[in-house]
């Protein structure tokens, strides 16, 4: 089998921005706080971490270390909303290092990643707070895990707090 190696590239770009789409998904499950949807959601964040990913939630903050860590960091926060929903916007994907088989297949890589981000947030008090931020990736190929994020830094670009419709609204003071 010949593999073409841009092929092989553009097969990589669409694995690194699945990563953290699949986080967004995680991340709205964890926010709902039932056991099951937290077990899910850390699943996922175990497939899109290396184990030992350094996770900033800003620029001027310590790194967290691996999903677990910012799993916490996401329980903590959801105490005090109700759920929430993270949209993925516009990702743009460089690839820095790809090898790949003669199967086309990669056997490593490296490559960054920046994901604008639209999160929704419900607050208990009948409001939502509309955060607008990035995320700026580094990622790698794992060998016989896949790609995995390495380091994250979340940088918030925006935010506002708006009323919402009390029909809408799940969150509540219990």
């Amino acid at each position: 089998m010949s593999c073409s190696h841009s092929i092989a590239e553009v097969q990589a770009i669409q694995e690194v921005e699945y990563l953290r789409r699949r986080y967004a998904r995680a991340t709205d499950l964890i926010g709902t706080a039932t056991p099951e949807a937290i077990a899910e959601g850390r699943a996922i964040y175990h497939a899109v971490f290396a184990a030992d990913a350094k996770l900033k939630a800003r620029p001027d903050r310590d790194a967290l270390i691996g999903p677990d860590a910012w799993l916490d960091l996401v329980l903590t926060a959801s105490r005090h909303r109700g759920p929430t929903q993270h949209l993925i916007g516009t990702q743009l994907v460089q690839i820095k290092s790809l090898e790949v088989d003669d199967g086309c297949n990669v056997i490593a890589g490296k490559a960054s990643m920046e994901s604008y981000v639209q999160a929704w947030h419900e607050l208990k008090n009948g409001k939502v707070w509309l955060f607008l931020g990035t995320y700026f990736d580094d990622v790698e190929n794992v060998a016989n895990e896949g790609w995995r994020i390495t380091e994250t830094t979340l940088q918030q670009v925006a935010g506002e707090t708006r009323y919402m419709d009390e029909a809408v609204g799940l969150a509540s003071d219990s």
